[in-house]
């Protein structure tokens, strides 16, 4: 019987139904039979309802997905006849910016309780080279009473989920496989070719596809700093970044990064999780922590530029109204984890400065237990002395937003009519 033909026989748990989860449980529905899982149980209750809050999926697609028989569930006994389990957890960083596997433990230690023999437990969660084999194999052990490639078998396929993207979605995105054997990385990459149209790439072993993740977004971040400190140094020039970056962008080979807040569960955490490992071996990088200690006081250089450009009109600082529009950590998406517009808001206090937020994708209760910020459903700009735009959502270009004796505006995302504002990143 053919590697494909096995796989389809296959009964598939998706553990961790996020941005990652639901729309790769959606996807592998279409073919074979699913069970969904995740501890918090009014995710499921919306899920079986048909509502999905991180609007990956709209309802249609939810929908598509019960019809086809997924089975929305917290309860462990539910998985305990699958044969594949993939793990999409979160793998944040604690407030010491050091990786905290604890989700990924925790998922782990469900399936250990649950795994049989000849099992795969593939992870998607972003983890530093040599994590699925050195911290969740000994778990899947321990709790199974399984040997690691006698019994069962583990992969790795990192998860390249953009939040809000309709048009890069799982499926259309190129997938990086690897498995703990020769024979089961082509059985895992043959399980996601059934569903990735774009195609996969099996990387010859799991360290390399763990690596793989973690540089990607690690780029990113590095790249991003470069144009933050240029935009910080042009600044001090007098010359506007992205009139520069416009005329640099002519040569062929110049990369387009712009400036900006750098958050969000990938770009602002990843970074953290590879600089982890290499201080463990006894490494001390320096390219990638100076970027992310840029990036990490970009929101509070963006602060201190707005109250200068009111110091400079003749505004009175401690108690002045300063309106923010956006909070998610990117435009058009309601995700908040992590982002960076917090740090102008706290830095903006912090002057004596009274700072409202508004943001029409963010979800009013999660914004207020996460960050103990109420959003106003609703806006005047002239009530304000300063308008902040963070994130680029689509309503905001509607916006009739200009700078006046009155009323200062600074655009972090440059996507207004630069003779209508004051300052731009």
């Amino acid at each position: 019987m053919k590697n494909n033909e096995i796989m389809e026989k296959q009964k598939i748990a998706i553990l961790g139904l996020g941005y990652v989860g639901l729309p790769l449980a959606h996807a592998f529905s279409k073919k074979y039979e699913v069970v969904g899982f995740d501890i918090a149980k009014e995710r499921i209750n919306e899920l079986n309802n048909g509502i999905d809050r991180t609007l990956e999926l709209d309802k249609s697609q939810v929908k598509e997905a019960l019809d086809n028989g997924i089975l929305f569930t917290n309860v462990v006994d539910n998985i305990a006849d699958c044969t594949i389990f993939i793990v999409t957890v979160p793998t944040p960083i604690d407030k010491f910016k050091r990786p905290d596997l604890t989700p990924l433990l925790r998922a782990s230690e469900t399936i250990g309780k649950v795994l049989k023999r000849e099992d795969i437990v593939i992870y998607e969660s972003t983890v530093y080279p040599g994590a699925t084999e050195e911290v969740c194999v000994p778990i899947l052990e321990k709790y199974s009473g399984l040997k690691f490639n006698e019994n069962f078998y583990c992969g790795y396929s990192p998860e390249r989920i953009n939040p809000g993207d309709k048009e890069h979605t799982v499926t259309k995105i190129l997938k990086v496989t690897a498995g703990s054997t020769p024979e089961i990385g082509k059985k895992v990459d043959d399980l996601y070719s059934s569903i990735i149209t774009a195609g996969t790439h099996m990387a010859p072993s799991i360290k390399v596809a763990e690596a793989a993740k973690v540089i990607e977004n690690s780029q990113r971040d590095v790249n991003i700093a470069f144009v933050n400190e240029l935009a910080i140094i042009f600044n001090k020039l007098g010359i506007d970044t992205q009139d520069v970056l416009e005329a640099a962008g002519t040569k062929w080979n110049f990369l387009p990064f712009k400036p900006g807040l750098v958050g969000g569960h990938c770009i602002g955490v990843d970074p953290y999780y590879l600089t982890h490992k290499a201080k463990e071996i006894g490494y001390n990088p320096e390219i990638i922590l100076a970027g992310r200690r840029l990036n990490d006081n970009i929101g509070i250089y963006v602060a201190n530029q707005v109250v200068k450009l009111m110091v400079n009109k003749g505004q009175k600082i401690e108690g002045s109204k300063v309106l923010v529009l956006g909070i998610t950590f990117k435009e058009n998406c309601p995700d908040i984890r992590n982002t960076r517009v917090i740090d102008v808001i706290r830095e903006l206090k912090e002057f004596g400065t009274i700072v409202d937020v508004y943001d029409p994708w963010a979800d009013e209760d999660e914004v207020k237990a996460e960050y103990n910020i109420p959003l106003k459903d609703k806006i005047d700009i002239k009530n304000y002395d300063a308008v902040v735009l963070a994130v680029a959502h689509k309503e905001f270009n509607t916006l009739s937003i200009k700078a006046s004796n009155n009323l200062v505006v600074y655009d972090i995302k440059s996507i207004l009519d630069k003779q209508f504002i004051d300052g731009r990143l």
